[in-house]
């Protein structure tokens, strides 16, 4: 890279800065005006908590943050995009954050679909039958990724703009990323015949049937694998056993129910599949680190 194209990117870093932060005068999340970006701002570090990542594309705008899926740690800053390819139960930690210099990001619903139309239209990636890919990909910030965020924050204040031009912009980012240089590793997710293909189906299915109880041979057959395949496949891509992931994402969206949707422990843990509260009421806490009604508590006092 040039000296030239170091103080370009310095000078846009800044402008997306100026853009994104002046739009978020209060920690929280912040809808755009387009479906499927949202911005963020904290104010404060945060230890590490669990979380669940869904599909998005991550640009930090100020600060940096740390996540563990699994074994494998990632760190993402200013200079670098974080791609997640599938739901993935992890832990994160905001590592710089303060009044005066808050924690802030925006975040794009990464579409499936348009990384399938947009691989048809691309020339052919070649992968072999065996390649593999984790769920979390962290790249580093290109100059023209860059420009395409700070164009698309320049819309935010132009909401006839913004529903005209900003979709266009959204699939340049979806088309730059798979141009790029983990271009390859997103599109075996939705490469029919894949490994990768073929786990994100079976984790798609586990999200719309997360109270039914289903063997892992059901669930392998369902993806056209072996168990054993499946099962070394399933953990290599999300850290996790099959089961291990069922439990994590059913314990994640009994905790959104219980916030989003004021349900107690019983009534979320049965909507989730649990036929026992002590045994939901144990692994929540085991997850969480406390039992349910403390930590929605807690939650609940951290968002006023």
């Amino acid at each position: 890279m040039t000296d030239e194209n170091r103080v370009d990117m310095k000078k846009a870093r800044a402008l997306l800065k100026n853009r994104i932060n002046g739009r978020m005068p209060e920690p929280g999340e912040y809808e755009t005006g387009l479906a499927g970006v949202r911005l963020y701002r904290r104010d404060q570090v945060s230890k590490p908590g669990n979380c669940l990542y869904q599909p998005a594309i991550i640009k930090m705008v100020q600060g940096y943050k740390r996540a563990w899926i699994g074994a494998d740690e990632y760190r993402y800053g200013e200079n670098e995009v974080m791609v997640v390819g599938v739901d993935m139960p992890g832990i994160s930690m905001i590592c710089e954050a303060s009044p005066e210099a808050p924690s802030t990001s925006i975040a794009i619903d990464l579409d499936k679909n348009l990384i399938a139309q947009l691989a048809l239209e691309m020339s052919p990636a070649p992968y072999e039958a065996g390649d593999l890919v984790k769920g979390v990909l962290v790249q580093p910030l290109e100059a023209d990724l860059l420009d395409a965020f700070l164009r698309l924050a320049e819309l935010f204040d132009q909401p006839e703009k913004l529903a005209v031009i900003g979709p266009m912009i959204v699939r340049e980012i979806h088309y730059l990323l798979l141009a790029g240089p983990n271009g390859h590793r997103l599109r075996l997710f939705h490469t029919l015949g894949s490994q990768s293909h073929q786990i994100a189906r079976a984790i798609s299915w586990l999200k719309e049937n997360l109270a039914t109880a289903v063997p892992i041979e059901s669930l392998a057959e369902k993806v056209n694998m072996a168990p054993s395949t499946f099962h070394r496949y399933f953990k290599e891509i999300t850290s996790l056993s099959p089961l291990q992931y069922q439990k994590r994402i059913r314990l994640h969206e009994a905790q959104r129910l219980m916030l989003a949707k004021d349900m107690n422990a019983g009534s979320a843990s049965a909507a989730v599949g649990y036929e026992s509260l002590s045994q939901f009421n144990r692994e929540y806490k085991r997850l969480f680190g406390e039992p349910p009604r403390r930590d929605i508590k807690r939650l609940q006092d951290e968002a006023v």
